[in-house]
């Protein structure tokens, strides 16, 4: 049996933080100094052997580089900020890592517990003392406020195991300025005595319920989301798919569940994915989701026989959080439990079969016939040779240059969905990607901690201009880490998926482009821009020439940014594959009977 660690210590509140962030193996804390957690970095100055202090140039980005690190190793860090706008300048990051259940601490500085209320420097206290932690309350999983230091150990295993409990999920500490300065007699939490191990399995009637609907399947596919990665059930979830002869289709996070050269794999599913991922889960039978939430992203805004015909399709769904089963389709069976040890009895429950059994079906060929055709599609935007280049060229160069262990890192616009689209993934946690907020800004911040996470593997940050101008200024954070990071900027002078969209929806587009007051198109020299960082920086032209300008970028062993110029058409950018109900005015008459007519057949209702 575990116990806390013997003895009664007296120690301040940053110091017991500190000491409890290294008995979990925290290796690094992220942020910006600031009057309202100096007594943390102070303490932290101390224990530099065992958490490294990492410096960013904007708070969000603090929480953005925690969060990228948890998705590639599955380990939070803890970020933190002073009081007032250091702290509200986290709230898109912590959004960004609520929307895609990823485990972050955060620490900010609170007001003097004996100065709250009376309008303490960047204290909001107008409707409440010390109020400036709601604003996080819909982005976090729990905060906490404490009052007294001898609060601290129970308020962090509490929060330690509500990030990670379950649905991951962020936390805020809200950590008075008096109470880290200020010293107790406490014990130190023992991790081992106060934390769960292992996640829940599904209720056995259910498991052996879903394994006798999946043995009578005849077009089953299984829908692998973020809890696979969440879970560790990848090989799982793979070794089910090869029993079943079930293709794997992958939402924004489940992209790497299984490795897409496998002949399972039949790439991702929703508005902006492929042709047979759509079409091979609009046309099954039986769908097993794994860690799904069916977002409007990846079912395609619900509308039937588009991504899912659910009925008349019957839905298993696999899933750790009660509140997502049944919130979008009705289900034939409820798992709900942790996706690998689910996964796991749903294997034994199915039984054995013969390795490659399902190779010789007719399901097997029209798999094969439905990816052959979304290959030789997207084959022609990726192998093209206009120039400007389409993304879609530039990203297929891009990770020519790679190994099959790199990690690739977007966030929101055109190369995010077309990153999904064309980068083949080949691990596990190795395509991150802002999905559920789609978060702009999340490129930079996100490739440096991903860095950070996986040192010595590639890591490429893939950024369309406007997302990289969102975050530019870490370029000085990995320049002063040193850390060998690839950035690649595709510039097209604008926010092209925003001007697609709206070419489809109204016929028009608006301020969408960068432009002068003399109309001409306007684009800083990101070659200089990252030569005054003090980064290895390139600027390439011609399709041909990525490929080598990344391969030096690689070599170079410090942070390098490559400036791709690349098409500004939305339709030499992407292959729209599926459906996105976004509502348009009456007086765009086309496009609102479209609409409306889209928005008939969706089963969400």
């Amino acid at each position: 049996m575990g116990s806390d660690a013997a003895g009664t210590r007296r120690l301040t509140g940053a110091q017991i933080l500190v000491e409890y962030l290294v008995r979990q193996g925290v290796p690094y804390a992220v942020g910006i100094p600031g009057h309202g957690c100096w007594n943390l970095t102070d303490v932290l100055l101390d224990h530099a052997d065992q958490i490294q202090t990492i410096q960013v140039m904007h708070e969000q980005s603090a929480v953005h580089v925690a969060d990228a690190y948890f998705r590639v190793t599955g380990r939070p860090l803890l970020a933190f900020t002073s009081i007032g706008p250091g702290q509200t300048n986290t709230v898109v990051g912590m959004a960004t890592a609520y929307a895609d259940s990823t485990a972050v601490m955060l620490m900010t500085g609170s007001a003097h517990t004996y100065m709250r209320g009376h309008g303490l420097f960047q204290e909001v206290e107008r409707r409440h003392v010390a109020d400036n932690p709601r604003i996080f309350e819909p982005v976090v999983k729990e905060w906490w406020q404490p009052s007294r230091v001898d609060e601290l150990p129970f308020v962090l295993h509490r929060a330690w195991n509500q990030m990670l409990s379950g649905r991951p999920g962020p936390v805020l500490l809200d950590l008075p300025m008096d109470v880290q300065a200020e010293a107790a007699d406490v014990v130190i939490p023992d991790p081992d005595a106060r934390e769960a191990r292992h996640g829940p399995r599904a209720a056995g009637q259910d498991v052996e319920r879903a394994a006798g609907l999946l043995r009578t399947a005849r077009q089953p596919v299984i829908v692998a989301g973020g809890g696979v990665m969440l879970a560790a059930a990848w090989a799982e979830l793979t070794t089910l798919a090869e029993r079943l002869g079930a293709p794997v289709v992958t939402t924004w996070q489940g992209k790497g569940a299984i490795d897409e050269t496998h002949e399972l794999n039949a790439w991702s599913i929703g508005d902006t994915a492929s042709t047979c991922g759509n079409e091979l889960a609009a046309s099954a039978d039986v769908l097993l989701a794994v860690g799904c939430r069916f977002t409007d992203w990846s079912a395609s805004s619900w509308r039937k026989g588009v991504t899912f015909s659910i009925p008349p399709a019957r839905l298993i769904h696999l899933d750790i959080d009660p509140r997502e089963i049944g919130k979008n389709y009705p289900v034939e069976v409820a798992l709900l439990g942790d996706a690998k040890a689910t996964l796991e009895d749903l294997l034994e429950a199915l039984g054995p079969a013969t390795v490659g059994h399902y190779r010789s079906s007719a399901y097997f060929e029209e798999i094969h016939a439905k990816k052959a055709a979304w290959e030789e599609l997207k084959r022609k935007k990726e192998r093209s040779s206009l120039t400007p280049m389409t993304q879609a060229r530039a990203i297929f160069e891009i990770q020519q240059a790679t190994g099959p262990d790199a990690i690739v890192v977007t966030g929101a616009g055109l190369p995010q969905s077309i990153v999904k689209q064309n980068w083949v993934t080949r691990l596990p946690r190795t395509h991150i990607t802002s999905g559920g907020f789609s978060t702009m800004g999340f490129t930079v911040p996100g490739a440096i901690g991903a860095a950070l996470g996986q040192p010595g593997r590639q890591v490429i940050g893939i950024a369309g201009d406007g997302d990289f101008l969102q975050t530019v200024q870490e370029l000085a954070a990995a320049e002063l880490l040193g850390i060998p990071v690839v950035f690649v900027v595709l510039n097209n002078s604008g926010w092209m998926s925003i001007k697609g969209g709206q070419r489809a929806f109204f016929g028009r587009t608006a301020k969408t482009d960068f432009v002068r007051r003399d109309g001409s198109l306007y684009s800083p020299d990101y070659r200089a821009v990252g030569e005054a960082f003090g980064l290895h920086a390139e600027q390439v032209d011609h399709p041909d020439a990525v490929r080598p300008a990344v391969e030096r970028a690689l070599a170079h062993g410090g942070p390098a940014l490559v400036a791709v110029n690349v098409g500004r058409e939305a339709e030499h950018a992407l292959d729209k594959t599926g459906w996105w109900d976004a509502p348009v005015p009456e007086f765009h008459p086309e496009q609102y009977a479209s609409q409306l007519a889209g928005r008939a057949e969706e089963q969400h209702r």
